[in-house]
């Protein structure tokens, strides 16, 4: 019996010690700001983008990961990107090394002045 309980205790520890352990990699949040120099235009004025370095989007990341974008014009409030805000459309594409914002007019059509100074907040979620 005791050569019996000793038998499966140690095999209770070397299947323990065979799991595989997985490392948890917490989200990350990036806060920064895109000043009104930030934006560039395209097509006459009809589309700016500004684009934010990223060097935490690596290809793995921009392959597997998720990128959510926050931008706030109040210093304080966030909404979730794509958002229309004052007539303006707000979207983003992720690409290695990069956010680019986007911005045009909601009804595609007229021209957008680029608002001042925007507060950005960037959640990077990793994903296996």
């Amino acid at each position: 019996m005791k050569r019996s309980l000793i038998f499966m205790c140690l095999s209770l520890v070397l299947v323990a010690a065979g799991c595989k352990k997985e490392m948890v990699v917490p989200n990350r949040t990036i806060i920064t700001t895109l000043n009104s120099g930030s934006w560039v235009p395209n097509d006459g004025g009809r589309t700016y983008t500004a684009a934010i370095d990223m060097p935490e989007i690596d290809d793995y990341f921009n392959e597997r990961g998720g990128v959510l974008v926050y931008i706030s014009f109040d210093n304080g409030t966030y909404e979730q990107v794509p958002q229309v805000y004052n007539g303006i459309s707000y979207s983003y594409i992720t690409r290695t090394g990069q956010i680019v914002m986007e911005i045009q007019s909601s009804d595609g059509i007229g021209t957008v002045t680029p608002p001042g100074a925007v507060r950005v907040k960037i959640v990077l979620i990793d994903s296996v």
